[in-house]
């Protein structure tokens, strides 16, 4: 106050200064309070006051005065933020934030549930866990798998989508990991097999399946190693995996009759790649005589067989990952690691399935439909029999989700571990490889430098 009376007295005498930012700060200070509470007219002569004290335009000094402590809602990407103008001066270093005092509706209990719950669902996104959560926990309960209390179980329950991956954001892990195409055209009776596109697929019954290899090269083509014969129906998502030796036609050929046995329901049409493991007469002969649409989509169009595609990576790879399988152990392993995974798959995983895609311009728009698990959309589907749907409610009234999963991890874990094993008993049979070789041969032989000078002599 004393610092604003001197400034004052200046100005009454008639002395012209050049004000400091903090004596700015101090006239606002002072002279925010009494302008408002001043009519239009007493507004006009105290701005013509201010200024010739400050040098500010007289719209820029109008909107100073008028602003000073004025509370400041901002809303950025769903935050909401109090910002105090103080001193006419807003943003980085001009407003003080307020924090909001709420109370805090899903606590730290509530967090720690959802993230081992979404553990254990082999972490799902947020708008898949909220559907996951409120059809597990009843089964979890019935196992005695959890033991949760009725406020946090309706709290659960509850949360949305998008709160749920606001609450998990910092337990996430992103990654990228990009595979390399290892399917090699096969030409053989290309044109006796017609061409099935994306568009083309329509079918809304249960048996029409699209079929695709996965390759557990490691990043090393040279060789021979391990493939997963991956095959999934269209309409409902239900997934069949196994693991077998090689990409030949005839193990691709008699894991592919395993797998179409294994399917709760016909298969009526078979889609896959153009590579040789499929196009060829034994498995052409085969669809014919069991009555079976066999297509192909078109060469490097992976769009074409997306349903595959897509479990390629959410069954398999997140399984098994992307190292180097070419052992008898490693293969039994897989197909014992497939038999556990196809049931916590297609009982428990629940997926989302495009049904309309708008294009306006560059802006696209995908409406998606809710969250269900290939078992609920084989129970609500009116082609399968009503004997099928009870033999399928019988096996996901035995099954412990929680127990599947920790089978799982336990069988990822073995699978790991041969593989270690494996890789230090080839370094190991190198070094010692190395070490004969130089124990062979005279040192004298096998330096660079004595060889030189004597080829110079």
């Amino acid at each position: 106050m004393k610092k604003y009376e001197e400034i004052m007295q200046k100005l009454r005498e008639g002395g012209f200064m050049s004000l400091s930012l903090k004596e700015r700060k101090v006239v606002v200070r002072e002279e925010a309070t009494r302008y408002k509470q001043l009519p239009k007219k007493g507004k006009m002569e105290m701005l013509d006051e201010f200024i010739k004290l400050t040098g500010y335009s007289r719209c820029y000094a109008s909107y100073v005065l008028r602003m000073y402590e004025k509370k400041i809602v901002v809303d950025v990407k769903g935050k909401r933020t109090i910002f105090v103008a103080l001193d006419g001066y807003r943003g980085r270093r001009k407003g003080m934030r307020l924090k909001r005092n709420r109370t805090r509706i899903y606590d730290e209990k509530i967090v720690n549930a959802l993230i081992h719950l979404w553990k254990m669902s082999d972490y799902l996104c947020g708008k898949r866990l909220h559907v996951y959560l409120a059809e597990i926990i009843p089964v979890l309960e019935k196992f005695n798998e959890v033991h949760i209390d009725e406020e946090t179980k309706e709290k659960l329950i509850k949360v949305s989508p998008a709160t749920i991956d606001r609450l998990l954001k910092k337990e996430k892990m992103k990654f990228k990991l990009k595979g390399r195409s290892l399917t090699k055209p096969g030409t053989l009776l290309k044109h006796q097999i017609p061409i099935r596109t994306f568009s083309g697929w329509n079918e809304k019954e249960p048996g029409f399946v699209e079929a695709d290899l996965v390759g557990h090269d490691g990043g090393i083509l040279r060789g021979e190693f391990l493939y997963s014969l991956d095959v999934t129906d269209v309409h409902t998502g239900w997934t069949e995996t196994k693991a077998i030796r090689n990409k030949a036609q005839i193990w691709t050929f008699n894991a592919l009759k395993e797998i179409k046995d294994r399917f709760p329901f016909p298969v009526k049409g078979i889609d896959s790649d153009n590579g040789s493991e499929f196009i060829n007469a034994h498995l052409l002969n085969y669809c014919e005589k069991e009555h079976i649409t066999f297509t192909r989509s078109r060469p490097y169009r992976k769009n074409d067989n997306c349903f595959v595609e897509q479990k390629n990576y959410s069954v398999v790879r997140r399984a098994v990952g992307y190292l180097r399988y070419d052992t008898d152990e490693e293969l039994k392993i897989m197909n014992e690691l497939y038999s556990i995974l196809r049931l916590y798959t297609n009982f428990f995983q629940p997926s989302m399935k495009l049904l309309e895609k708008t294009r306006i311009g560059s802006k696209v728009t995908k409406k998606y439909d809710k969250p269900k698990t290939p078992y609920q959309r084989i129970i609500e589907s009116n082609a399968v029999s009503e004997e099928v749907k009870e033999k399928l409610r019988r096996t996901y009234e035995e099954l412990n989700p929680f127990a599947l999963k920790r089978l799982i991890d336990k069988l990822t874990q073995e699978l790991w571990k041969v593989y270690e094993k494996k890789t230090k008993g080839k370094e190991k049979k190198t070094q010692q490889e190395d070490k004969k070789l130089l124990n062979d041969f005279p040192l004298t032989q096998n330096n660079f430098v004595y060889n030189l000078n004597e080829a110079t002599r």
